[in-house]
């Protein structure tokens, strides 16, 4: 059988991927979507869709022991991992089966389950789960293979059974003892859902404190946060080495500083970051490049530097989010079909961590607009002085804004406290429509809602 035509070819089934097929399938274009695995790409089946129900279950057995300075006294609760787990199945299995059975029933769009590889510059070869093999040209190619966790290269890991953010998942036991690589987004949202189903957990930074990329006071903040739970946080100490205990445990040789330490576990999470998904799709056939790191280059349109090929979500490098990635879909389709001149340049970026309390953030944190030498002035409130906080007994954490002297704009802002994902999203939409901080000042907001500290935060500031 020869090669088959087709006019648009989308590798990878995410969050870019999957609405890109439909939308060019229904714009009248003859759409083949390519997957490897599961349609609804990291997102759906080991980001945010499972790990979101997890903070959901981690946060009842926290209410759980938590709750008697309400008035409220829960006795002899318990965690039920199996039970987690079939929950956070079920509502994977929804969303994925859910997203298949619409781009099934698309009409002029084939779903194609096998892993592609480019054996010439728009041909590619697609390797079907019964071992054969198609070839399929189009004149757009779209690539959405997105990310997988980074392994580093450590003595004696490779012996240990260590978990990733995927594999962790189908975990039906809590670990005795969870050890976590990396005081970042994804190890702390494990490491806090983790103490709180009942294990002891460690977590190793090689920097000097977890999240780095946020202000100082931020991360201090979230320390605090974190080692009031009792998870026990060392900066500054990278390891080295692993060892297969007997009786399932598990010896670490680490290095604070200069001295050289040991740390036994049961379990270890590898969760220092992740790494394209190129290395299968021999882009050396199609000439188009790559970073050093493996991440597609593309342009501000998202097209890569040959013609007609495009890069979407995570395989490009960048912010590595979900809203990242179908606003990527959303850009290169209007684009393409509805001819509009958009572009990923200067569009807001915001995200959330499901820490609880959250830590929401969008444009410049203070460290930046020092950097930029920028004139502006920064908000802050304290969780503790937010009525609707005190009320609700978590008066943890605290709201942050960076605002222009001069034209008293906000520049970005970081909130970590309760619903901090949503208050952040307040400002982002302030940034967005040009509202002043002043205008937010005076602004009449319904009592008592955690919006209402709007007023306050601006509030301190003198003109």
């Amino acid at each position: 059988m020869g090669m088959l035509k087709y006019d648009a070819i989308i590798i990878g089934a995410g969050q870019a991927g999957g609405p890109l097929a439909k939308k060019m399938a229904q714009a009248g274009k003859k759409t083949l979507l390519i997957e490897k695995r599961w349609v609804g790409g990291t997102c759906v089946n080991d980001g945010c869709t499972p790990t979101k129900t997890w903070v959901a279950s981690a946060r009842a057995a926290y209410m759980a022991g938590h709750s008697g300075g309400l008035g409220v006294k829960i006795k002899g609760y318990s965690v039920s991992m199996p039970k987690i787990k079939k929950r956070k199945d079920e509502i994977v299995h929804q969303f994925r089966d859910g997203s298949q059975k619409g781009l099934e029933a698309t009409k002029n769009l084939t779903l194609l389950f096998g892993e592609a590889t480019f054996t010439g510059k728009k041909i590619i070869a697609v390797k079907l789960k019964n071992g054969k093999k198609k070839e399929f040209t189009a004149d757009l190619i779209f690539i959405n293979t997105g990310a997988k966790p980074y392994i580093p290269d450590i003595d004696g890991l490779n012996n240990i059974n260590y978990l990733t953010s995927t594999s962790i998942l189908d975990l039906e036991q809590i670990p005795k003892h969870l050890l976590i690589l990396g005081g970042n987004y994804i190890g702390l949202e494990f490491g806090q859902m983790f103490r709180r189903f009942g294990s002891r957990v460690t977590v190793l930074e090689k920097t000097e404190r977890i999240v780095p990329r946020e202000d100082e006071d931020v991360s201090e903040e979230l320390t605090k946060i974190l080692a009031d739970e009792d998870i026990n946080i060392r900066t500054n100490t990278v390891a080295v080495g692993f060892k297969k205990k007997s009786g399932g445990k598990i010896s670490i040789s680490l290095l604070d500083g200069e001295d050289e330490k040991k740390l036994r576990c049961t379990h270890v999470l590898v969760a220092v970051g992740r790494t394209p998904q190129t290395e299968a799709l021999n882009l050396a056939k199609t000439g188009v490049e790559t970073d050093e790191r493996g991440n597609i280059k593309v342009n501000d349109k998202l097209e890569t530097n040959i013609p007609g090929i495009y890069a979407l979500g995570d395989v490009k490098g960048g912010p590595a989010f979900t809203h990242i990635s179908y606003n990527d879909y959303a850009i290169v389709y209007r684009n393409l079909i509805e001819k509009k001149n958009l572009s990923i340049k200067d569009r807001p970026i915001p995200y959330c961590m499901f820490t609880d309390p959250q830590l929401g953030h969008i444009g410049l944190n203070e460290t930046e607009a020092k950097k930029l030498k920028l004139k502006y002035k920064v908000a802050k409130l304290p969780m503790a002085h937010v009525a609707r906080a005190i009320e609700t007994g978590d008066t943890r954490g605290f709201i942050k804004a960076i605002v222009d002297t001069d034209t008293k704009q906000i520049l970005g802002a970081t909130v970590l406290g309760p619903e901090g994902g949503e208050i952040m999203t307040i400002l982002q939409m302030a940034m967005m429509g040009g509202i002043t901080y002043e205008q937010i000042r005076y602004c009449v907001f319904a009592h008592p809602l955690y919006a209402e500290s709007l007023n306050n935060l601006f509030m301190a500031l003198t003109d």
